[in-house]
């Protein structure tokens, strides 16, 4: 008798959906979580110190507008902030990694709605990079070098966690 075991991690093909297990913080903003997912340009894991130039990130199209943005979404009740912020890179934007460190947490108001959310961003060092995933068919990804993401992403606090992620790995003395 065999069983079958998968090698990897199975994703879902579809989004988890609806707001029953939303979070809210205190002050009754919507929490939400995301990644900054990045990898190195041209390189595994760099050998000496990097700067900006080595560095590319993902942002998506949004579902509602024209510009581009981290992938990110609500925080449930049932998952941890980096279990969530990981299930929403994979569902918005296809790719998965690991997830080092949080960037910092911001209050914003949403454009479209007259509606308050507390977010949370972590950098996301990209591992791989699915074919198919749930909102492939919504999205497009593009991998662009850190000043393309500023000047692409319609954010300013997420703007500040690319920079945040910057600084981070910029920083950090190579082996």
């Amino acid at each position: 008798m065999a069983a079958l075991v998968a090698k990897e991690p199975v994703v879902p093909l579809v989004s988890r959906t609806g707001r029953h297990l939303q979070r809210y913080c205190q002050m009754g903003f919507r929490q939400v979580v995301g990644c900054v997912p990045y990898r190195y340009k041209g390189i595994k894991q760099p050998q000496h110190e990097i700067d900006e130039e080595d560095i590319q990130v993902l942002l998506i199209s949004s579902q509602k507008g024209k510009g581009m943005l981290f992938p990110k979404g609500g925080w449930e009740l049932d998952e941890s902030k980096v279990d969530a912020a990981l299930r929403e890179t994979v569902e918005e934007a296809g790719v998965t990694g690991i997830v080092e460190h949080e960037l910092g947490k911001w209050n914003f108001k949403s454009k479209s709605h007259d509606t308050y959310y507390e977010g949370f961003m972590f950098s996301l060092l990209v591992k791989e990079q699915l074919e198919i995933w749930p909102e492939k068919n919504l999205r497009k990804r593009t991998w662009m070098s850190v000043a393309e993401a500023r000047k692409a992403c319609q954010y300013v606090w997420m703007k500040e966690a690319l920079d945040r992620l910057v600084e981070e790995l910029t920083s950090q003395r190579q082996p």
